[in-house]
C-alpha cells in the first residue's frame, strides 16, 4: 500500500536517455540526474525539471549589420549546443527558452562584431572561415557561465537590405549600360575605320585599273600603228584604197 501510495503522489519519475533531470525542493535544486532511469523524489515537497541532454540547435533572431565598406545586411546565424553542466544551466537560465533568447543576443553581438571589420567582398570570400572562427572564439568565452558547449556556429544566410540591393541593381545596370555604350562606341569606331579603309582601297584600285587601262590602251594603239605602217610598206596602192574605205 505505501508503494502503491508513493506512485499515485509521484514520488517516482523516469528519465528517458535523451534527458536529465534536476531535483528541486521549494524551488531550489538539490540533486542533478545525468544517469536514464526510474528516479525517487518527496512527494509535495520536492519536483523535477527535465533538460535535454542531446545537441540543441539555436537560431537567434536575423539583424541587420554594417560592414567596413559601410553596406548593411541582414545576418541569419545559428548555433548547435549541449547542455553539459544542468546545475549552471538552471541556475543561469532556467530553461531553453531563455537560453535561447539570451544567448541568442550574445551570438548576434559577437558576429557584428566581427564582420564590422570585414568588407561584403570578404564575406563572401575565403576569408569567411577565418571570420567563423574569430566569432565562435568570441561566444566560447561565454559558454561556461552557461553551462553549455557550443559545437558549432554557422552564418546561414547573409542578405543584402532593401535600400542596398536596390543600389546594388541600378549600379548593375549602370555598368551594363556603359559596357554597352562602350561596345557600341568601339563597334562604330572599327565600322569608320573599315569603311575608311576600303574607299581607300577602293581609290587605289580604281586608280591603279585606269593606268593599266592607259598603258594596254597605248600599247593596243602603238601595235595597231605598226600593223598599219607594216601594211602601207608592203602595198601603198592597197593601203590607200583601204584607208577610202573607211
Amino acid at each position: 500500500m505505501f508503494i502503491v501510495f508513493l506512485t499515485f503522489t509521484g514520488a517516482f519519475f523516469v528519465v528517458n536517455e535523451t534527458k536529465q533531470a534536476i531535483v528541486l525542493q521549494f524551488g531550489e535544486p538539490r540533486q542533478v540526474i545525468s544517469k536514464p532511469g526510474l528516479q525517487f523524489k518527496i512527494p509535495f515537497i520536492q519536483d523535477a525539471v527535465f533538460l535535454d541532454s542531446r545537441m540543441l540547435n539555436l537560431d537567434p533572431q536575423p539583424e541587420e549589420m554594417i560592414l567596413s565598406d559601410q553596406k548593411r545586411i541582414i545576418v541569419d546565424s545559428f548555433a548547435r549546443y549541449k547542455i553539459i553542466d544542468p546545475l549552471k544551466f538552471f541556475q543561469t537560465v532556467r530553461n531553453e527558452a531563455t537560453f535561447s533568447d539570451r544567448f541568442g543576443r550574445i551570438i548576434n553581438a559577437s558576429v557584428r562584431g566581427v564582420i564590422a571589420q570585414y568588407s561584403l567582398s570578404s564575406l563572401l570570400s575565403e576569408d569567411r572561415s577565418n571570420i567563423m572562427s574569430a566569432i565562435q572564439s568570441q561566444v566560447k568565452n561565454e559558454e561556461v557561465s552557461f553551462g553549455v558547449e557550443i559545437i558549432d556556429i554557422r552564418i546561414g544566410r547573409t542578405d543584402l537590405t532593401e535600400q542596398v540591393s536596390n543600389n546594388v541593381y541600378q549600379r548593375m545596370i549602370s555598368e551594363r549600360d556603359r559596357e554597352a555604350n562602350l561596345l557600341r562606341a568601339e563597334g562604330q569606331e572599327l565600322s569608320k575605320e573599315i569603311v575608311a579603309s576600303a574607299d581607300r582601297q577602293q581609290t587605289v584600285i580604281i586608280a591603279e585599273a585606269e593606268r593599266t587601262s592607259s598603258i594596254l590602251r597605248g600599247e593596243g594603239d602603238a601595235f595597231k600603228n605598226k600593223i598599219l605602217g607594216d601594211a602601207y610598206g608592203l602595198d601603198k596602192e592597197f593601203f590607200n584604197f583601204l584607208r577610202t574605205m573607211q
